[in-house]
């Protein structure tokens, strides 16, 4: 029987100064700081909408996005957003909202630095902006309770995170096959030559995969999106997974977490999976591009 507990939980990013990035997702978003996390190694600030979850435990949310500050990083080390030459891997956030246009005028109305604005390019449905490390933070709709002339913060979502995969096939397998997700759509772009790939938790024994409308995703909350550059399962020099050179940091890891971690761990310990540590209740794997998976349980954080 398949774990019915398991979720998305965390999504973590390197960030090179931990008080302004909260003080940036707070005022566009309106999320909270919901556990602060101190190491000798680095300084966390875990931040969530707080709507549905208010209460619950970190580990037991899904959409928490952990802000990560390295106390002891290289005197070189540099934060990559993944989109960059030479270092492209991790594509970028994206938080819903009930009404695109306006949350636009306020994140004008905040100085928010703009990739990509509603109007520009031929996507005016979706815009981009960056947060103070020039991370790519993508905005969608989701038409929750969407009122004109309204930016409501309590109907935003986040989203989901983006990553790029050199193999779909070997891709899909370990979040299908292994990790136990479903895949909610997939949608080509054959002019562009990419494929995306939204996956994430449905607990639903009648859920059909593969087909679901891009309003109810945009309506989810931790969605993994792997996005596959045509060609690139040929091209070993494209992509790059942060922590194979200490110089350059940027997104470190996912998180799964379980109402009984232990078991689910002990079940991924029969399958060919790479280990990255383990203690039999929480532990770290990776996934067929080397991209961080940390496991844990509801009570890993209180």
């Amino acid at each position: 029987m398949s774990d019915t507990s398991l979720i998305t939980n965390t999504t973590c990013l390197h960030v090179s100064n931990l008080e302004k990035s909260v003080e940036w997702y707070v005022s566009a978003f309106s999320v909270v700081v919901v556990k602060e996390v101190e190491t000798p190694a680095y300084k966390s600030a875990f931040i969530a909408l707080d709507g549905e979850e208010k209460g619950k435990p970190v580990s037991a949310r899904d959409g928490v996005i952990e802000l990560r500050y390295l106390k002891n990083a290289p005197a070189n080390a540099k934060i990559y957003n993944g989109n960059t030459d030479p270092y492209r891997g991790f594509g970028h956030l994206c938080f819903s909202v009930s009404n695109i246009q306006e949350a636009q005028k306020h994140l004008l109305s905040q100085n928010v630095e703009f990739k990509k604005k509603l109007e520009d390019g031929r996507q005016k449905s979706i815009a981009f902006i960056l947060d103070p490390d020039h991370y790519w933070v993508e905005l969608i709709e989701n038409e929750i309770n969407k009122q004109p002339n309204e930016y409501n913060l309590s109907s935003n979502k986040m989203n989901h995170t983006m990553v790029r995969v050199k193999d779909p096939v070997k891709s899909l397998e370990f979040y299908k096959g292994t990790l136990g997700m479903k895949l909610f759509s997939k949608r080509d772009h054959p002019d562009a030559k990419f494929t995306l790939y939204f996956l994430g938790y449905e607990h639903n024994e009648g859920y059909v995969e593969g087909i679901e409308e891009r309003t109810p995703q945009a309506c989810r909350q931790s969605i993994i999106e792997l996005t596959h550059n045509w060609g690139s399962e040929n091209d070993d020099s494209e992509y790059y997974v942060f922590g194979k050179d200490e110089s350059v940091i940027g997104f470190d890891h996912f998180s799964v977490s379980s109402k009984d971690s232990a078991s689910f761990i002990k079940k991924l310990e029969s399958q060919n999976v790479k280990f990255i540590s383990n203690d039999g209740t929480s532990a770290t794997i990776a996934d067929p591009d080397g991209w961080k998976v940390e496991i844990h349980s509801y009570d890993y954080l209180n």
